[in-house]
């Protein structure tokens, strides 16, 4: 999801699974998994190399909507019955007695205190606090990073580093991060309580406490903070999650590109790289800040990449960087409460042959007691995963002192193998995948289903079972299966688990995609590069997508059924504007509203005045501008009945 992936260092070799895959073709992999990808396209096959269900040809979608017909133009589209509302974009007043939004206005001072810019993750959190309210609650919606070629006049994309003024700069520091708003529903139209003490901005200047395995460490020690244990700000978050006790986590997604200078003589500099930190300053910040000049401050870097918690009802909270859930540039941390009380964190890390994480708490935590959440994700297990080609997959632990994570590795400490999560995943041996995105559990099944969005630089040779396509432009999803049952049920602590393919996607009627959906798949309903995911109260998996815009279709938003006949046949419901994706689907508890954030419209302009859309607003002179949309049926019944 991370807006400059190509930019991204990725490193020229990796560790794919060598104790098990040296040598082998991916028609190895598939021929050993029981057939072959041409059979599988040609078989129309849905599901995985490994499933066992049978699918039935005309199957009928449990999902009763009339599907949208592929659009592609400067509006946002529903499908017929539905209806689609803006509910808040960038720049949009927050504090009681703010003007509306005017781009000739804004600067860092009033941005400081308004919604910000390309939105993503989204959670709805009921107010009040604990209950499974449908019309009234916090709306936490992440703010990943900016697009100056369609903010300012006559900017260039690739030039605004170097072109942004120190005025721009900070604009755009202060509106990126995390935007907590109180919202209510009210005759079926949501709208923003504009004076409600709870709204909050959480901006790349907001302190922040460090905790976990890296808290004091010596690599996280800067001039600003030398205690190594208070962090300044947040950036590029991406995916997120939310805590049973009703915290929000927000992923930072690779901090990279936005810090200059040079790593030389830096004793972390092979580190450093292998995170892709290559001083190219893309939004200018060290021009202004030497903290993000990493000549002048080598250890600032560190402080990024990290999970973030928030306490969305407490505006006097400090966020906190949650260090045991690994450095990494994350794409999601989906929280699930185990049935034996610990709880699990899913996490992908979001850049060409990166890895999928799993972290389980040491403590176990107590519905009825909330507070017994405090501090429970500072101590436990981080793992990584490993998929096997005869269908099994194992978490191997990322504890330092066992499986080579010794000071003669290069891990000093829990510290070191936290900070240096990739690292670590490469000397076990885990399965490099085509840029892991969200990962999302089912509530009905307990399976977990991880988005792979595609991987242009897999070769022949670095194919493993579970990334099966040389240059893979179309993404896939991964269906893993935890032990123990469904629903409930299902033991997410487990070390062994089964997976599967669940869908290859691509356009069915292009042979070169081996794509494979459901055989009744229509011309509107297959897509590319899935990002997000999410359930709504039945167990139908909604998918929204980044990056169609390449194949000339609408990035969008699609429901799809995981089981019975109808598996794996997806309809489109919603379709974004030019330029833009659709991001962090998000259901309320009732399944009545689909929260969408629609990031980045236009941003395919190179510059402002060739902007193809000024969506949402269309005010001649105006900006586009990156909004959250909330989906709803017209007869306000649930958004998938």
């Amino acid at each position: 999801m991370n807006k400059t992936p190509e930019n991204l260092h990725s490193r020229a070799t990796n560790k794919p699974m060598r104790d098990i895959i040296a040598d082998r073709s991916r028609r190895s992999f598939l021929k050993s998994a029981g057939a072959t990808l041409g059979a599988v396209a040609a078989q129309g096959f849905v599901g995985s190399l490994f499933s066992t269900q049978a699918y039935a040809k005309s199957a009928q979608s449990s999902l009763q909507f009339t599907e949208l017909t592929r659009i592609y133009d400067k509006m946002h589209h529903v499908a017929d019955g539905y209806k689609a509302d803006v509910v808040v974009a960038w720049g949009d007043a927050m504090k009681a007695g703010q003007e509306a939004f005017d781009p000739a206005k804004i600067d860092a001072a009033a941005q400081a205190d308004r919604f910000g810019y390309n939105c993503d993750f989204i959670a709805f959190m009921p107010l009040p606090r604990g209950s499974q309210t449908s019309d009234h609650g916090l709306l936490c919606v992440n703010n990943e990073y900016v697009s100056p070629n369609v903010m300012f006049a006559d900017m260039i994309e690739d030039d605004a580093g170097a072109k942004m003024t120190e005025a721009q700069v900070a604009l755009c520091n202060m509106a990126i991060g995390h935007s907590i708003v109180e919202i209510i529903r009210k005759d079926g139209v949501w709208s923003v309580v504009q004076d409600s003490p709870l709204n909050r901005r959480i901006t790349l200047d907001t302190p922040m406490t460090i905790s976990g395995p890296a808290a004091g460490n010596a690599h996280l020690k800067t001039s600003y903070d030398p205690t190594g244990t208070m962090a300044k700000g947040t950036t590029y978050n991406c995916s997120g999650g939310v805590t049973p006790w009703g915290t929000v986590l927000t992923c930072e997604e690779g901090a990279s590109d936005t810090f200059g200078g040079s790593t030389e003589g830096n004793p972390e500099a092979a580190a450093l790289e292998r995170y892709g930190y290559d001083g190219s300053d893309y939004y200018g910040r060290a021009r202004f800040d030497a903290r993000f000049d990493m000549g002048q401050e080598p250890n600032e870097p560190n402080r990024f990449d990290w999970v973030v918690e928030i306490d969305p009802y407490d505006p006097t909270s400090t966020p906190v960087k949650r260090t045991a859930l690994g450095r990494m540039s994350h794409e999601a941390s989906t929280v699930v409460l185990n049935k034996d009380g610990r709880v699990v964190v899913y996490m992908g890390d979001d850049d060409y042959f990166e890895y999928v994480f799993r972290f389980v708490t040491e403590a176990k935590y107590d519905p009825a007691n909330p507070a017994s959440g405090k501090d429970v994700l500072d101590a436990g297990t981080l793992s990584v995963a490993r998929y096997d080609a005869d269908g099994s997959m194992t978490w191997l632990p990322l504890t330092h002192g066992t499986a080579g994570l010794t000071a003669e590795a290069g891990f000093a400490d829990q510290a070191d193998v936290v900070r240096k999560a990739r690292l670590a995943a490469d000397l076990l041996g885990a399965t490099p995948m085509d840029r892991p995105e969200d990962i999302e559990t089912n509530p009905m099944t307990g399976r977990v289903y991880a988005v792979m969005t595609k991987n242009k630089k897999i070769t022949q040779d670095k194919l493993n079972p579970a990334n099966t396509r040389p240059e893979n432009l179309w993404g896939h999803i991964v269906e893993m299966i935890p032990p123990g049952g469904a629903g409930i049920d299902a033991d997410h602590t487990a070390e062994k688990y089964g997976w599967d393919l669940f869908v290859l996607a691509g356009n069915p009627k292009d042979p070169a995609t081996g794509s494979t959906f459901s055989p009744d798949t229509s011309e509107n309903g297959w897509f590319v590069n899935p990002d997000n995911l999410t359930f709504d109260p039945k167990g139908r998996m909604f998918v929204s997508t980044d990056g169609a815009n390449d194949f000339d279709i609408a990035d969008g938003v699609y429901g799809v059924d995981t089981e019975g006949p109808a598996r794996g046949l997806p309809k489109l419901l919603f379709a974004c504007p030019i330029g833009a994706e659709a991001s962090g689907p998000c259901f309320t508890p009732d399944g009545t509203t689909l929260f969408i954030s629609v990031q980045h419209p236009a941003e395919n302009a190179e510059t402002l005045d060739k902007a193809e859309t000024l969506w949402p607003d269309f005010k001649e002179g105006g900006l586009p501008r990156p909004a959250v949309v909330a989906i709803q049926r017209n007869d306000g019944a649930e958004v998938a009945s």
